[in-house]
């Protein structure tokens, strides 16, 4: 008899039996399953058996995002995702959407919260060390944190649709208030020359790092990816001319854990011959030394550890503390530690590889992606197929004969005699 809540296929759902009459109904979080188990009480307790039909479900934007949180995107989503979420929840869509009954968000409030965003600015800190000496201009919120936060909403709400705690999501179809006019920044990729500059400045600076920064140009893994690598990861091949020789990419680090790649597959990554060899003289001086330490094997180690060499390498170290010093040891401009998995691609494409085999490689969702972001880097030099549309055709490559000149009265007279 009464009210309870329980957890059932990971979703909360609240079942009542009063007087012989058992209704069950699934809520989603178990925020929302206590308030409505609260309110049904309340009207048991009143002699009000209407809810016994059709219960009243209010729960608040606040709750049920938190219980979202918690039952789904904490089991369903990469932690960086989850992270994403939680701050863009905080910041803005909490403050706005919290105490606001789910059925009571409408298409003009949700229009009014991106008005609002628009208009949002935020102080820019300039610090000197460890503490803050001033305070830059407000700059306002950019476009993609608006996109963010209406995806979020829009994600939580669909979700709550799926509950049955609303008929509609009036979130959906909204891109058009949060559209850029400013250009998608392009990848940026460096030439042959500027790679072999950056890697001759690598091993300047910081040699230890430098079969990493190998890595990332001539097998293009994410940051995250490359830190991530284990020595049982990689397949050297029986000698150089071996093709059997890659790495087995099925790992990134994110927000300080492991996580799958980011199109959630693993694939493999061909080495090349130069760093094939690179990797080669790194493992067997990490086997001596793991002999020397008593270890029987390095398969589980990093190939590309911390300094200590039993920790992580901090991706942000990384690019701080050694990435930018390199392009700026090698005079090349400022990139971002990314377009050195451009690079990658770039270079693979001006040589010729398929589209097919970039895509295998770089572990992109779909041959669009591969497309979109690098299709501006095929080579300038494929405009002799235009040169070759220049050039003039011979009466014999032509498919129909030409036909002779007409003749003008005095040719004719003179044909006329020569065949009489």
């Amino acid at each position: 008899m009464g009210v309870k809540v329980r957890k059932r296929n990971g979703a909360w759902w609240v079942f009542i039996d009063h007087n012989g009459v058992r209704k069950a109904k699934k809520i989603g979080t178990r925020q929302a399953a206590e308030k409505v188990k609260r309110e049904l009480e309340a009207l048991l307790a009143l002699g009000d058996t209407g809810c016994l039909s059709k219960p009243k479900l209010e729960p608040t934007f606040a709750a049920y995002s938190e219980g979202w949180l918690d039952t789904y995107a904490e089991l369903h989503c990469k932690p960086s995702t989850v992270a994403s979420y939680r701050q863009l929840l905080r910041l803005y869509l909490v403050p706005w959407f919290g105490p606001v009954a789910l059925r009571r968000i409408t298409r003009d409030s949700v229009r009014d919260f991106l008005a609002n965003m628009a208009t949002k600015t935020r102080a820019k800190r300039k610090t000197q060390g460890e503490k803050a000496v001033s305070q830059e201009p407000q700059s306002t919120l950019s476009r993609n944190t608006l996109r963010l936060a209406l995806s979020t909403l829009r994600v939580i709400l669909n979700h709550a649709m799926d509950d049955g705690l609303i008929d509609r999501n009036p979130a959906v179809r909204l891109g058009k208030f949060t559209k850029t006019e400013k250009p998608k920044a392009q990848a940026q990729a460096l030439t042959r020359e500027e790679v072999e500059q950056f890697l001759q400045a690598t091993q300047e600076i910081c040699p230890d790092y430098y079969p990493l920064f190998l890595t990332a140009v001539r097998g293009g893994l994410r940051r995250g990816e490359l830190v991530a690598v284990r020595w049982g990861d990689i397949q050297f091949g029986t000698s150089e001319e071996d093709p059997n020789r890659y790495i087995y990419v099925q790992r990134n680090y994110v927000q300080g854990a492991f996580t799958t790649p980011k199109s959630k597959k693993a694939r493999r990554v061909d080495l090349s011959r130069e760093l094939r060899k690179a990797l080669m003289e790194l493992r067997d001086k990490r086997l001596l030394e793991a002999f020397l330490e008593g270890k029987a094997s390095i398969a589980d180690d990093l190939v590309f550890p911390s300094q200590t060499g039993d920790t992580v390498l901090d991706p942000d170290n990384l690019v701080h503390y050694y990435f930018l010093p390199a392009l700026e040891k090698a005079g090349l401009r400022k990139i971002r530690f990314h377009d050195l998995r451009h690079t990658f691609g770039s270079l693979l494409i001006q040589d010729g590889a398929s589209l097919t085999y970039v895509k295998e490689q770089m572990g992109h969702s779909s041959i669009q992606v591969t497309v979109d972001v690098y299709g501006h880097l095929i080579p300038g030099a494929n405009i002799t197929w235009l040169d070759g549309l220049d050039r003039k055709t011979s009466p014999q490559q032509t498919a129909t004969q030409a036909q002779p000149e007409p003749l003008d009265a005095t040719s004719r007279s003179i044909n006329v005699k020569k065949c009489s």
